[in-house]
């Protein structure tokens, strides 16, 4: 029975051999009668080729047109390029032109269309050599593995006949290429790829075999051999087509997920796969076919995955190699231990015309290696301290190759990018999600307060640190994007910061000062950079001013950290009345961002956290303390950039001052008012109106920023609605809830007649939204208008509040006291003389509109006299009233004539004519 199966075995294994060999000879006889035919028919042609009709063809046209019949074949390959690349030499100033951006497109862009179809065509046309070589390279796998069972033959016989197998296979393709040849018009075409391909996938399957499954040698040993394999296939990839790369970078990628067995630490076989992304690379780089690099990668990031899916405890060994593998992907395609690489960046392809530049195809692999290692290293959950620390070296290691390894490259400057933001990531995300390390950070002081200082958060801050001077050497030695490592290095470390304040919380451990510390420590090494920027800038300051605004910022974080509530607010108004005195001294253009950002972050304190709760409750003093340093900060800072030009810090600091104080009145009368009445600021006409004058003061600050334009106007738009409608929300409440002439039982009117809580309640936000229409020249028409309308109804109501209390005072305001005489005389009189003045002022102005107003007003006057007067008035009060609007009638028509003919263009016209 043993031997029938290993009889059949040998026919199993001898099956593809013979089909190989019968299409061998096929092909040959094929070519043999091609050639005969070609023959006869050269012969019959004879005649007429010694006397042509037409000029025969020149050398050149004959090379042509073999190129266009090679062209015309359906192969998924080019032809392999015999030249090498060129090296790059980095250039900060030129581009690719668009004739060098043709070319690339036509040689390395692998997921092409007609690539594809090229390939499909290949594939229908010639399976059977894709078919061949599995076959083959599944026959030396399962000879090793099944081949001969029930211990017929040892491990150590069955490895050593699979290693001999593989052998003959390549030897096999090795004859059949130098006898036959291997291009598209031999008959043996793609026969020597088929024959190695499956060698060497089957040398690599004994290796694996006699390592994983039959532990017959260890692992040093195993990977020893893999690299001669690898190497071997790198010279057999020199001599044959793509087909033999794509055959055995498959097979080698899949061999160890078909030899099967166990391991208890399977960490090795990423050294395995290490080294066939080198020989998959390594091929490539020589014969630049492209698309082989992208199938080592994609092999390679796939298989580790697969293999730590299966064995999560060679997580550690998983993040190296992933690391391990962007490195080798940046050198080994340019061929060079100091990467060059030249051309665009691929993030300079965001804004990419039709017809422009691409990138270089060692730069797009360089890029996709890079974010996809970055990656796998941020979403990597650290089970352990060692593995958390893993994470960081690697990221800075790939951090300091790009910075520093990597200088000369010119095209891969934006992949710092990537495990810049991946190690921020990572830190923050482990403290949020309270991994090993920042738990046993937090606990440090749980058990004993005389543990030693964590020095984890400081060693995190240090190498942000770290980064941020490596980014500012790199600015240092100029270039195009000089300005761009600056900014790098001005953010970084204050981000990794910021992130290990919200995710680690560091103060509640070392307490508030010496984490405030760290801040000031980032502030000086700022400065540091700032006065080494501004020493070699000159005029030219903008690297300057990105490392103050940076410094700036970690003194403002700092503040966050030691300072109350109170105190931070005004330590953020100093830190923007200092960068105004530094754009004001040094011409620092980009302090005008640190200034937006300042005056937001102090009307959000102002207003909201703290905000107006605080403001209502805090000391009187330490309120007034804080909303007048506001004020005056933003006027210091106002005045100091008028000379400047300066239109968006200026008008921001304008608004902000012109709001800020307007609030500070209000909240200092407020509380001035509610040491009077019982009622507070929800629950009477005064507070209320004083609540819409603080929300109305917010929404016209931001109106009058409208000027400014731009994309954030939209923002701007919905601060002002979101502000507007709690203003008139608040006066809505004073006007009907809380009026003492609709409500009986209302917080009492204080104050004499005038000057009293009514005018707070209805013609403070009567003038507060008449003086700033009249303030924002630029506010939009619509917009004034109805805010003078709106001012000349609230101060109208007010007026008539005013004179019903003058008359019958706080007790009487309730509409069911009726209306005394007096006071309707009152308002007859006070309708007159506002439309006598309206009209004046028309006549002076020669306003149309305020003569219709003053009109409409008198109009109002005569009617209340003949409709309500002359019922609700008796005795003399009612002759008075009568004789007051005939002469007032009379006066106003006397004025009317004088002003026309004085006005008039004509002659004047005697009055008796």
């Amino acid at each position: 029975m043993e031997s029938l199966l290993v009889l059949i075995g040998l026919i199993v294994l001898a099956i593809p051999i013979s089909i190989i060999v019968l299409l061998v000879g096929q092909s040959r006889l094929r070519k043999r009668v091609e050639q005969l035919e070609h023959q006869l028919t050269e012969m019959s042609m004879g005649a007429t080729e010694r006397a042509p009709t037409t000029s025969p063809m020149s050398a050149a046209e004959q090379e042509l047109s073999e190129e266009e019949k090679e062209q015309s074949k359906p192969a998924p390959w080019s032809a392999p390029k015999t030249e090498e690349m060129p090296a790059a030499v980095e250039s900060e100033q030129t581009d690719m032109t668009a004739v060098e951006a043709e070319e690339e497109d036509s040689g390395a862009i692998v997921f092409r269309g007609d690539r594809i179809a090229a390939l499909g065509a290949w594939l229908r046309e010639n399976w059977f050599y894709a078919v061949s070589a599995l076959s083959l390279a599944l026959a030396g796998i399962f000879l090793v593995q099944y081949g001969v069972e029930n211990g017929l033959l040892p491990p150590t016989a069955r490895v050593l006949a699979a290693l001999a197998f593989g052998a003959a296979l390549i030897v096999a393709g090795e004859v059949v290429r130098r006898r036959f040849g291997d291009d598209e018009d031999s008959a043996t075409a793609y026969l020597p790829s088929v024959f190695s391909g499956a060698g060497l996938v089957t040398l690599f399957g004994g290796v694996l075999s006699a390592r994983q499954l039959y532990d017959l040698i260890g692992p040093e040993t195993a990977l020893f051999g893999m690299v001669v394999i690898a190497l071997t296939g790198l010279v057999l990839g020199w001599f044959h087509g793509p087909l033999l790369a794509a055959v055995g970078l498959i097979g080698a990628f899949a061999a160890p997920f078909m030899v099967g067995g166990s391991s208890n630490d399977p960490s090795w076989l990423y050294g395995y796969f290490f080294v066939i992304a080198v020989l998959g690379l390594g091929i490539d780089t020589v014969r630049r076919w492209a698309w082989i690099s992208v199938l080592t990668l994609v092999g390679s990031y796939a298989t580790a995955l697969l293999l730590v899916l299966s064995s999560p405890s060679t997580e550690p060994a998983y993040l190296t190699f992933a690391t391990v593998l962007a490195l080798i992907t940046i050198a080994i395609p340019v061929r060079r231990l100091i990467p060059d690489h030249s051309g665009l960046m691929v993030l300079e392809t965001i804004q990419r015309k039709k017809g422009g530049a691409w990138p270089e195809f060692p730069t797009r692999l360089a890029f996709g290696a890079v974010v996809a290692s970055s990656v796998i290293l941020s979403l990597h959950w650290a089970d352990s301290s060692s593995e958390f620390w893993l994470g960081i070296v690697l990221f800075v290691a790939l951090l300091f190759a790009l910075i520093i390894w990597a200088k000369d490259a010119r095209a891969l400057k934006d992949l710092v990018v990537f495990p810049a933001a991946g190690l921020v990531w990572s830190v923050f995300s482990h403290g949020m999600d309270g991994g090993s390390v920042e738990r046993a950070f937090a606990a440090t002081y749980a058990e004993t307060a005389e543990a030693d200082y964590p020095m984890v958060v400081t060693i995190l801050v240090a190498l942000g640190a770290v980064i941020t001077l490596l980014a500012a050497w790199r600015s240092f030695m100029g270039g195009r994007y000089a300005v761009v490592w600056a900014g790098g290095a001005a953010v970084f470390a204050p981000v990794m910061a910021i992130g290990l304040e919200i995710g680690w919380n560091p103060a509640q451990v070392i307490g508030a000062y010496p984490w405030a510390l760290h801040a000031i420590a980032l502030g000086a090494v700022m400065v540091v950079l700032a006065e080494r920027f501004a020493r070699i800038d000159g005029e030219y300051r903008l690297r300057t001013a990105l490392v103050t605004l940076s410094a700036l910022s970690c003194l403002t974080f700092a503040c966050v950290i030691v300072l109350s509530s109170a105190a931070l607010t005004v330590a953020l108004v100093v830190t923007v009345v200092i960068a105004a005195a530094l754009d004001r001294k040094f011409t620092l253009p980009p302090m005008s961002w640190f200034i937006w950002a300042g005056v937001f972050s102090i009307t959000v304190r102002l207003v909201l956290n703290p905000g107006l709760e605080w403001a209502d409750t805090a000391p009187l003093l330490e309120m007034t303390f804080v909303y007048g340093a506001a004020v005056i900060g933003f006027l210091i800072g106002w005045w100091l950039l008028r000379p400047l030009t300066r239109p968006v810090a200026v008008l921001l600091l304008e608004s902000a001052a012109w709001a800020t104080g307007g609030i500070l009145l209000s909240l200092l009368l407020m509380r001035w008012l509610e040491g009077f009445g019982e009622g507070g600021a929800q629950s009477s006409p005064w507070g209320l109106g004083l609540l819409s004058v603080i929300w109305l003061l917010l929404a016209y600050a931001q109106v009058q920023r409208f000027e400014l334009g731009g994309k954030l106007n939209y923002a701007r738009y919905l601060l002002a609605g979101f502000f507007a409608a709690h203003g008139v929300v608040r006066l809505a409440e004073a006007l009907i809830e809380q009026n003492p002439l609709l409500h009986l039982y209302v917080d009492p009117v204080l104050g004499p007649p005038i000057l009293n809580t009514l005018a707070v309640a209805y013609l403070l936000p009567a003038l507060v939204i008449g003086l700033s229409a009249w303030r924002i020249p630029s506010m939009p028409l619509r917009l004034k208008q109805i805010s003078y309308i709106a001012a000349g109804a609230l101060a109208a109501f007010w007026l008539g509040l005013a004179i019903r209390h003058f008359w019958q005072g706080p007790e009487g305001m309730y509409e069911g006291n009726g209306v005394t005489q007096p006071e309707l005389y009152t308002y007859t009189l006070t309708l007159l003389v506002i439309g006598a003045i309206l009209f004046y002022q028309s006549l002076a102005r020669q306003s149309d509109l305020m003569r219709k107003a003053g009109l409409v007003v008198i109009g109002l006057a005569v009617a209340k006299v003949f409709l309500i007067d002359i019922a609700g008035l008796g005795g003399l009060i009612r002759v008075f009233s009568l004789l007051a609007l005939g002469l007032a009638l009379a006066g106003l028509a006397w004025l009317n004539r004088w002003a026309k003919l004085r006005h008039s263009p004509q002659e004047a016209e005697p009055l008796d004519h």
